[in-house]
């Protein structure tokens, strides 16, 4: 049945609305997006001659939400181009729409009168086996299905995305008891296999999963930082990293989501949750009321626990006084217990250790004193939002991007130890724990099952059949062999995988030693073919740059060249390897990273793909055959039309380069030229390896490398100069230096083949070498050191 939804009809053009809409069109969905049809013209309008009956005002409202959406940072559509695939309208004019829609999804204002109202519509209007959800964040669905058929009823469920949707894994998936079960997993299928999401069931309750747990927790996190004088530079420094939690820590989080949000999302809970017994603990806390009241909401209204501003130059942030409301210059928290905790990489033993401590040190105690009670608050919660301890944790691991939810981290610090420290400060334990412990059990997780406080046994915890784990694999004796940068690891059926796993998944010696033995891996045993991947946080950030410096530092110039060839050659090695070679990107794909995809046969991408050859932002320019291929795919086929002028091909690549351009999402790595038509975008992370695989095995049977010819296009003199006299140009103008110009030039005539008097076809190793020269010379320069210095040190780049 999920693969059955084409066609999808967003209602409400909000905030979420919108960029739910914008998913789904990156997902490859034909979207509609509807809202309400203003009844007057704005004098604005008025003045333009349009009335109420012009479609320019009744798709005002829509219009300013697509637009909001267009702009949003970061972005919602992957790519501006998807765009096209919405279509605008209003639900006075167009909401016969609505029967085209294999999937309706309503996303207007929070209250349930004018949800109940748009179902009745809906119901009249949809096609019969149309799936319908809700996007609330916290109405009870029953409530919402109110009046309508059986029939209806039995399609129709909760589907709430978390924001921004396009980034947050999570949507929380709530049926109602009239919910056809076949309807929620068609509906858990599309979340996850098509929009790329994590989908986790949750009982029909108020603000059901994440937000019940997320809004306790932020709520008595809050009062309890206020009620013991704890900064904001001191909470914020403690639940981040420290415990698992992103760099957004509690503060800045706030800020993020919007102060009015999250407290809304914890007013409405208060109203909803009348018998919850830790139900005053939800209400915020005067001075953040008094915040609100003032317009300090966060970043979209430019200050609120934070202010960012400049001075002397730099850009600070400032924090807010919550007495006084007036801001001060943000502090380094005094915390000891922070850098002692870092100190353990471990997660569970860093949390520990903090519960060790926190008698004696303060800042160990706000560690204890709000991470115990939310464990507490959570198990309370079941089995009254969830049946499953692993849709708990999965909804905080997903939705807040937390590295361990409630349970798994009780599991961490030990059950046992837990409930013995909660009952010491007076935290009610549920029932069910203390039944759990009395029988004997340690732990909530054992060997791929889950405790369940319904069925009061072990069950197995739901996995995804198409996601693969490098970790399990391996320790299932699937590693082949390996270092300490990259491993060989047996993917089963034929299918080879190289990993890298070196220090931000850079290309190091390592690396390349591993990726030499799997090639001859490749060449000499029974394999259908090669995956090179990962599920590090990055596929590959490029080239140890602190090797390279460290070379030229020393001199060691002919080592540099022969490390870019001894790269080269591994990277032709994988493009004429005996067997299909695909490349798996993910988050930052950079320099060598990109080298590494644009070597391979097939590539199989991550929409979260920020795919760039940068090496001019450091001085130099792509040395592993990065400029060799981009000429290769994007100038030779279009050279091998007669009379095509070479320059405006070649000038694309070199803009490419010179500018350092990232893709921000593999939609725009294709219109950049890094993906080819042919490659394959995944929305669902999870799914990458599994769908690498396959294209393996559907490239293996015939399989022939490609032939080596002259098969770069090399354009000469006329094309170098014409881009030349372009560099000159925007050095004239300011917007170039004289060391842009230098690293500029040098690419250029990489680009073109060297100074040949004509254009002419030439071989890869023909432009190859002329990447190594270039390379070299740039980092024999004063500036180009200069650059990589402080690329090293500031991890910025450096205009000089």
């Amino acid at each position: 049945m999920a693969d059955d939804i084409r066609r999808v009809v967003v209602l409400g053009a909000g905030t979420m609305g919108a960029a739910i809409a914008a998913h789904a069109a990156n997902a490859g969905l034909a979207v509609d997006l509807l809202d309400l049809a203003p009844t007057e013209a704005t004098p604005e309008e008025s003045a333009k001659g349009l009335s109420a009956a012009d479609r320019a005002v009744r798709d005002r409202i829509v219009r300013a939400g697509f637009e909001r959406m267009k702009a949003a940072r970061p972005a919602a559509l992957a790519s501006p181009s998807l765009a096209a695939r919405i279509t605008l309208g209003n639900f006075e004019d167009d909401f016969d729409r609505v029967a085209q829609a294999d999937w309706v999804v309503e996303a207007i204002v929070e209250r349930l009168e004018p949800k109940q109202e748009l179902m009745a519509r809906v119901e009249k209007a949809a096609k019969p086996d149309a799936v319908v959800t809700s996007n609330t964040s916290g109405i009870p669905l029953a409530q919402i299905a109110e009046g309508r058929s059986p029939d209806f009823r039995r399609r129709f469920l909760g589907a709430h995305f978390f924001n921004p949707p396009r980034y947050l894994k999570l949507v929380e998936l709530i049926p109602t008891a009239d919910t056809d079960e076949e309807v929620a997993e068609a509906v858990r299928q599309l979340v996850e296999r098509v929009l790329g999401k994590g989908a986790v069931i949750a009982k029909d309750t108020p603000n059901f999963i994440a937000n019940r747990i997320g809004s306790f927790a932020g709520m008595q996190g809050l009062r309890y930082a206020l009620a013991n004088d704890y900064t904001i530079e001191e909470v914020d420094a403690l639940t981040g990293p420290l415990v698992g939690r992103p760099k957004t820590a509690s503060f800045r989080l706030f800020d993020q989501v919007g102060i009015d949000v999250m407290v809304g999302v914890a007013d409405n809970l208060y109203h909803l949750a009348p018998d919850d017994e830790s139900r005053e603990e939800l209400s915020a806390p005067a001075p953040v009321r008094r915040m609100i009241e003032a317009g300090q909401l966060g970043i979209k209204s430019g200050a609120g626990f934070y202010r960012r501003d400049r001075r002397d130059g730099r850009t600070v942030f400032d924090v807010v006084d919550l007495y006084t409301l007036e801001y001060r210059s943000a502090r380094d928290p005094d915390l000891p217990i922070v850098a002692a905790a870092r100190e353990r990489r471990d997660l569970g033993e860093r949390l520990r250790f903090l519960l060790d401590r926190a008698d004696d040190d303060r800042g160990a105690r706000y560690v204890r004193d709000t991470m115990l009670p939310t464990l507490a608050y959570a198990a309370r919660r079941v089995p009254e939002i969830a049946d499953s301890l692993v849709e708990v944790d999965r909804a905080m691991e997903w939705g807040f991007g937390q590295a361990a939810g409630p349970f798994r981290t009780w599991d961490m610090i030990g059950v046992r130890d837990g409930v013995e420290r909660m009952d010491a400060l007076g935290l009610e334990v549920a029932a069910w724990v203390h039944e759990f412990l009395d029988a004997g059990n340690e732990s909530f997780y054992r060997d791929g099952s889950v405790y369940s406080p319904v069925s009061r046994a072990y069950e197995p915890v739901r996995t995804d059949p198409d996601a693969v784990d490098l970790a399990a694999l391996k320790a299932g004796g699937g590693r082949l062999r390996g270092n300490d940068s990259a491993s060989l690891v047996d993917l089963g059926d034929g299918v080879l995988c190289f990993e890298i796993h070196s220090p931000a998944s850079a290309v190091d010696a390592g690396v390349i030693q591993l990726g030499y033995e799997a090639l001859a891996e490749l060449e000499q045993g029974d394999w259908q073919g090669l995956v090179v991947a990962n599920q590090a946080a990055n596929f590959c950030v490029g080239a140890n740059l602190g090797e390279v410096g460290m070379a030229a530092y020393q001199g060691a110039y002919d080592q540099v060249k022969e490390a870019a060839r001894s790269l080269q050659e591994l990277l032709a090695g994988f493009r004429f390897a005996p067997r299909p070679v695909v490349a798996v990107p993910h988050g930052q794909t950079l320099g060598a990273g990109a080298e590494i995809c644009l070597h391979a046969d097939r590539i199989v991408a991550s929409l979260e793909s920020y795919v760039g050859l940068v090496e001019t932002a450091v001085g130099l320019i792509p040395a592993g055959g990065g400029c060799k291929e981009l000429v290769r795919r994007l100038v030779s086929p279009a050279m091998r039309v007669p009379e095509a002028p070479p320059l405006p091909f070649v000038q694309r690549v070199f803009e490419t380069i010179a500018l350092a351009k990232v893709a921000t999402s593999a939609v725009e790595a294709r219109e950049l030229g890094y993906l080819a038509e042919g490659d394959r975008i995944v929305l669902n992370p999870d799914h990458l390896l599994a769908e690498a695989k396959w294209e393996v095995l559907e490239l293996a049977p015939g399989y022939k490398p490609p032939p080596r010819e002259a098969s770069v296009f090399a354009a000469g003199l006329p094309t170098l100069a014409a881009l030349e006299l372009g560099v000159r140009t925007q050095q004239w103008g300011g917007n170039a230096s004289e060391h842009d110009g230098v690293v500029a030039t040098r690419l250029a005539r990489v680009l073109c083949g060297g100074e040949l008097s004509a254009p002419q076809w030439v071989s890869e190793e023909h432009v190859l070498e002329l990447e190594r020269e270039a390379f070299v010379e740039l980092l024999r320069t004063e500036k180009t050191m200069e650059r990589i210095q402080a690329m090293l040190t500031t991890r910025k780049p450096l205009r000089n």
